[in-house]
């Protein structure tokens, strides 16, 4: 359970807090604001993504301003930060009349918000019985902000990211940050707006692929009942990877694609066959020639950004290893062995896992290696090329960084820190 606090201020009226003073032709209310504390390896889209408040830009910046923070800094583990939610005493009554405000749509908002709160177990018990009532501020300060996943529109093109979700003809399918929104149907309706956080990777591409899929699985593990499919894990990481990318300004491509499954917080992910390669391909039963779809694809991307001066790209591939079930593994990295720049990228990226496993693991120890394959995806793909392997599938431990929607959140967020600060170009 995460522990809370809560923060008291003076803020001018608003639409949540009314009074009126003849005599000094102006009011001030008190504002109640929720607070958490940064968990280990949180950052500021990771904390607000933890309560449900990523999808609105004036969610950040409301952020910004009650922490006196600027845009790229970094959170300290276990200092309290207040949220963009605002606390009620609850009358007993209604939420209208606890908030003063007699929308019911609004209200039946604000009752949803708390109830998946409370199922999330953010919170231990709902407003009726806890009497406080929390009002995200989007709800009432961001009207013209709302996010929606219909008729996309096309996107500035300093901005542009290449997530689309069928054809290639149309490499994006969002909607420019500069407008507010930032909106790529394929990470799902929870995740579907991606503000930007930085400029970091403006200019850069990745080809980002999550291993097997479609006729094929990949490795299969078991857990309970449960039947864990190694493309849908490896999926989840790359979708969380992928948008990661964009966030911070890169163009980045999802190779492989599902239809229905975005970003998906459950711990036992469904198995399915409807994956398809970019493009809207349906992906060959033959792996020789599944990959080589792949390859061909990015290559293709490839030239075509290489004509337009594009001289940083890079492919991730996504996958979970199988192992003996006795067998413990660390997040580990494949490079080819002629490759040079492959090398150091995955190194890079190793060097930041053993950086977190050092602040994070308990024992501090990390055993991930960085190893040269001669594997058909870092060898024809034209850009340079690193493969991960997550855990063993097979592994009751190692099933755990997977399983858990907070490690395969954690796992994406290293990962881009090590692609951030890659050093191989």
């Amino acid at each position: 359970m995460n522990t809370y606090h809560f923060i008291k201020s003076f803020r001018a009226l608003s639409l949540t807090a009314f009074c009126f003073m003849m005599s000094l032709g102006m009011c001030w209310a008190e504002v109640t604001y929720y607070q958490t504390k940064a968990l280990a390896g949180d950052g500021i889209y990771s904390m607000l993504r933890r309560y449900k408040l990523d999808g609105h830009r004036c969610n950040f910046d409301q952020f910004y301003e009650l922490n006196n923070l600027n845009k790229n800094t970094g959170l300290r583990v276990g200092e309290l930060y207040s949220l963009p939610i605002q606390v009620f005493d609850f009358d007993g009554r209604t939420i209208r009349s606890t908030i003063g405000e007699n929308d019911w749509n609004t209200a039946v908002e604000i009752r949803d918000y708390n109830r998946a709160l409370v199922e999330l177990g953010l919170l231990e018990s709902n407003y009726d019985k806890s009497l406080k009532l929390l009002v995200p501020f989007h709800i009432q300060n961001c009207t013209n902000e709302t996010v929606s996943i219909a008729a996309p529109v096309a996107t500035d093109p300093e901005e542009e990211s290449a997530i689309n979700t069928s054809t290639a003809s149309a490499e994006a399918d969002g909607v420019s940050s500069s407008g507010g929104r930032r909106i790529f149907p394929i990470f799902g309706p929870e995740y579907a707006y991606t503000p930007l956080a930085s400029t970091k990777l403006r200019g850069k591409v990745f080809y980002v692929v999550g291993g097997h899929g479609g006729p094929d699985p990949g490795a299969i593990g078991q857990r309970g009942n449960y039947r864990l499919c190694e493309d849908e894990y490896a999926y989840d990481v790359a979708l969380r990877l992928c948008r990661n990318l964009i966030a911070h300004g890169a163009t980045a491509y999802m190779i492989n694609r599902d239809p229905n499954d975005g970003i998906r917080n459950d711990k036992f992910l469904e198995c399915d066959t409807d994956e398809v390669v970019w493009g809207d391909i349906r992906q060959s039963s033959n792996q020789k020639v599944r990959l080589t779809q792949r390859s061909d694809v990015i290559n293709e991307l490839y030239e075509k950004h290489r004509l337009q001066g594009v001289t940083d790209q890079k492919v991730v591939v996504v996958h979970v290893d199988s192992r003996s079930h006795s067998q413990r593994t660390d997040l580990f990295f494949y490079h080819h062995p002629s490759s040079e720049s492959g090398r150091e990228l995955a190194r890079q990226m190793q060097r930041i896992m053993r950086q977190k496993y050092r602040r994070y693991r308990a024992n501090g120890e990390y055993h991930g290696t960085v190893t040269a394959r001669d594997l058909h995806m870092l060898r024809e793909c034209k850009p340079t090329s690193v493969y991960v392997e997550l855990a063993n599938i097979r592994n009751t431990h190692d099933q755990q960084r997977i399983i858990i929607q907070r490690n395969r959140e954690l796992l994406a967020d290293w990962m881009l820190e090590g692609l951030m600060n890659d050093s191989s170009n």
